[in-house]
């Protein structure tokens, strides 16, 4: 049965008995072992004590592999989900790195079946979102250490290379974010001819080019100086503006602005 047709014909519940933890569909279950029909009294001590250290001290109360459990419990009911959240924190490295990774990775692991990939998902989702609602419709120039969290929450630990655009107005509002490629681990096609293309329709009067390296090394290479160089060309034509060139590795950011290769 297609994952698609599993939705429509069982959707999981916002709540279940348990108060909180999503009943995962029979044909969701891919890895996952069908939950116990009770939970065991441990285990529910576990949760709660794990979830009031979480609501006393937030995120920074708890290393990643315990946060990762919260984010489990409701993907996998009534089953100890610590031997998988370490599982996943080891194979991929740190909390970011698990909800930023692709669906086919994910399912690599012992244990991940459809539903746990399901709500890995929606926090690299709801993370995403959060961070994009603090530059949409506003002066992007203005706020740069909030458009630098968005870049680095949307491409900071991407396992392939991704070419973004921003497109602002004549005021340096953000007015759209599309990505313009995607890649592999080292390299992402971009066409100038395109990108100028977009910004006509958008009628956007400036731009600011972002793109990761996977490899967390944000230094330029040959072509990426290149590739710039080309779509500044291409913009000056059109009087349009490259206020920037970020690329985002895994822990800072390079500026091609910065660095004086812009």
């Amino acid at each position: 049965m297609s994952p698609n047709r599993a939705f429509h014909e069982a959707p999981l519940p916002l709540f279940s008995p348990a108060g909180d933890e999503a009943i995962v569909p029979s044909g969701f279950r891919g890895q996952e072992a069908a939950p116990d029909p009770k939970t065991p009294s441990y285990l529910a001590d576990h949760r709660a004590r794990l979830r009031d250290r979480f609501m006393q001290g937030g995120a920074e109360a708890l290393p990643d592999y315990e946060l990762l459990e919260l984010v489990l419990f409701r993907a996998i009911p009534r089953q100890d989900v610590k031997p998988l959240a370490r599982r996943l924190i080891e194979k991929f490295g740190d909390f970011n790195r698990v909800i930023s990774a692709v669906p086919a990775r994910l399912a690599e692991v012992a244990g991940v079946g459809p539903a746990v990939v399901i709500e890995l998902k929606i926090i690299e989702a709801a993370a995403a979102r959060l961070a994009r609602s603090r530059v949409m419709h506003r002066p992007v120039l203005a706020g740069w250490d909030a458009l630098l969290d968005y870049c680095h929450t949307a491409m900071a630990h991407r396992e392939i290379e991704q070419f973004r655009v921003l497109y602002l107005d004549r005021k340096n509002v953000l007015i759209a974010d599309e990505e313009q490629g995607r890649g592999t681990v080292d390299h992402v096609p971009v066409y100038p001819r395109e990108i100028m293309r977009r910004a006509l329709e958008l009628n956007a009067s400036a731009m600011i080019l972002v793109h990761n390296h996977p490899s967390g090394d944000p230094t330029p290479s040959e072509a990426d100086i290149v590739m710039t160089g080309r779509i500044v060309s291409a913009a000056d034509v059109m009087g349009i503006t490259v206020h920037d060139h970020l690329i985002i590795g895994k822990s800072r950011e390079l500026s091609f602005r910065s660095e004086g290769l812009l």
